[in-house]
């Protein structure tokens, strides 16, 4: 990655961070799934189901924002590096004039 641009590294770790997220999200409807399983009326079923379904949905939309903006940090620094690029001027190094020194 010491070769990789910013932007591919901000999108990397996007990804990697969206994994996690989702990963929690499933683990956490998977308790709820179970809860429901357990219980031992039909309104509480339905209640831990709802909530297991909730958290998806909310695990969704986080990760959905979570990339958007990763997307939008990743564009903004690859637009800016290229335009700073077209806007440096190309600075040659000044010719080094020989003094001629006079012997006195």
């Amino acid at each position: 990655m010491a070769e990789a641009d910013l932007d591919v590294v901000i999108r990397l770790l996007a990804k990697r961070q969206n994994k996690d997220l989702m990963a929690a999200a499933k683990s956490r409807r998977d308790r709820y799934i179970g809860l429901a399983a357990k219980a031992k009326n039909k309104e509480a079923k339905d209640k831990y189901r709802q909530i297991a379904k909730d958290t998806m949905l909310q695990g969704a939309a986080a990760a959905r924002r979570l990339q958007i903006s990763a997307d939008n940090a990743a564009d903004s620094y690859a637009r800016s590096m290229r335009q700073a690029a077209e806007a440096a001027p190309v600075n040659k190094p000044a010719k080094k004039t020989a003094a001629k020194k006079t012997k006195a």
